[in-house]
C-alpha cells in the first residue's frame, strides 16, 4: 500500500464517522451539552473539521475551506475567519449551533475532498518535508498529517458518546 492510499483510507474513516455521528440529530440535539462546561456534538464536528482545514490548507500552500468556500459566511459564527476552536470557552462552544446535520457533513466534506486531492499526490519521501518549525523537534509533513488523523478521530469518539448519552436519556 503507497502512503497516499494509506492516508486516504484513515480520512475516509474520519468521514464515514462524522457522517454516522450526526445522521439522524436536530438542531437541538447538535447543540446539546452533558454539562455547562462540556463540548457539544455541533461544536466538536466543527473543530475537528476547522482544525483539518487549516492544517492540511497550511502544509499544502493553499487557501482554507472556510474561507476559499465561503463556508466561513454560511456558518455566521461570531469568531474570526480564523479561528478553529482552539481555546474556546463555554460560551464560544454555545455559540455554535448547527441548524441540521447537512452544515456539518457539507463542510466536513469539502474539507475531506480538498484533503484527498492533497495527500493522493504524496509519496513516502514527501512525508519528511518539515511544515513547521515553530516546534522543536519541527514537525514534519507526516507528523502533521498524523497529528490531525488523531485529533479528527479523538473529537469524532468524543461526539459518539454524547450522541449516545443523549440517545440513552430518551
Amino acid at each position: 500500500m503507497k502512503c497516499a492510499e494509506l492516508l486516504a483510507d484513515a480520512f475516509g474513516r474520519v468521514r464515514e464517522a462524522v457522517h454516522d455521528v450526526v445522521e439522524g440529530l436536530d438542531e437541538e440535539q447538535l447543540a446539546a451539552r452533558l454539562d455547562p462546561e462540556a463540548n457539544s456534538i455541533g461544536w466538536l464536528v466543527w473543530h475537528l473539521t476547522r482544525v483539518q482545514d487549516d492544517h492540511v490548507a497550511d502544509a499544502a500552500g493553499i487557501e482554507q475551506v472556510w474561507t476559499g468556500q465561503g463556508w466561513y459566511e454560511r456558518w455566521g459564527l461570531p469568531f474570526a475567519a480564523r479561528a478553529t476552536g482552539y481555546g474556546h470557552r463555554p460560551r464560544d462552544v454555545a455559540a455554535v449551533r448547527p441548524g441540521s446535520p447537512a452544515l456539518l457533513t457539507g463542510y466536513y466534506d469539502a474539507v475531506h475532498e480538498q484533503t484527498l486531492g492533497f495527500v493522493q499526490g504524496l509519496s513516502g519521501s514527501s512525508l519528511d518535508r518539515i511544515v513547521d518549525e515553530n516546534w522543536t523537534p519541527s514537525v514534519s509533513l507526516g507528523v502533521r498529517l498524523v497529528s490531525v488523523l488523531a485529533e479528527d478521530l479523538q473529537h469524532v469518539g468524543q461526539a459518539a458518546f454524547v450522541r449516545g448519552v443523549l440517545r440513552r436519556a430518551g
